[in-house]
């Protein structure tokens, strides 16, 4: 059965996903990337983006594995595909990640502006979805054929998810900096209202890894 999973998404401990100004030379957003220093070394994260060998082990790369484990499909929100805003200014733009992308499924990325699809190597599709959030969590489905879905970010696409109670389960990463300041995470949320329970906890030196389940309402 397919799940639609948050994996290795992290926060700040004042609560932010993300850092302000996001740009091309700040694509998460400024101080952004302090909120990763537990995922950037790991073994995981090495071979996904770099294709290298080596890196970090222990709690971080186990975490950072399950992330990519039954994985079917992806969606994003527009801003992790692209810094621009409205209309695509640069028809050359192929996201952030050069020409083969650690996807390696179909990627459908949530936006108000309709675009081809995109092939890249290593298995990689972006899909640019202009009907909302349902239509693509029904593409997304359907192109996993079974495995999960994961939702990658940012904070405003998987809080859009969140309140229609469609996520079943949330690894969230927190992170021991403060950012002051950019994307919260879950603002206006009520997760315990909408079912949502911790059920593992875990701490290594640069993350506290939170796993979040949605519990279906039984009746009385």
């Amino acid at each position: 059965m397919t799940r639609v999973r948050v994996e290795g998404f992290t926060i700040s401990l004042d609560g932010y996903g993300a850092g302000p100004d996001q740009d091309i030379h700040n694509p998460l957003g400024i101080g952004g990337t302090e909120l990763h220093q537990w995922l950037l070394p790991t073994r995981t994260f090495q071979q996904a983006l770099f294709g290298q060998d080596g890196g970090t082990t222990g709690i971080d790369d186990d975490f950072a594995a399950r992330g990519f484990q039954n994985i079917g499909a992806w969606i994003l929100g527009r801003n992790m595909f692209s810094p621009d805003r409205g209309d695509w200014p640069d028809p050359d733009w192929k996201g952030w990640w050069g020409d083969s992308p650690p996807y390696h499924t179909p990627v459908f990325i949530l936006t108000h502006y309709a675009r081809a699809p995109i092939e890249m190597e290593g298995g990689t599709t972006f899909h640019f979805i202009t009907g909302g959030i349902h239509e693509a969590l029904d593409r997304a489905r359907e192109a996993a054929a079974g495995k999960d879905v994961r939702i990658g970010g940012g904070p405003d696409t998987i809080r859009q998810y969140l309140r229609e109670g469609l996520i079943d389960e949330l690894h969230i990463a927190i992170s021991p900096v403060l950012l002051g300041r950019g994307e919260p995470l879950f603002e206006g949320l009520d997760l315990r209202t909408l079912g949502y329970t911790c059920v593992d906890s875990v701490a290594s030196e640069k993350a506290t890894h939170i796993v979040l389940r949605r519990q279906e309402p039984t009746g009385t």
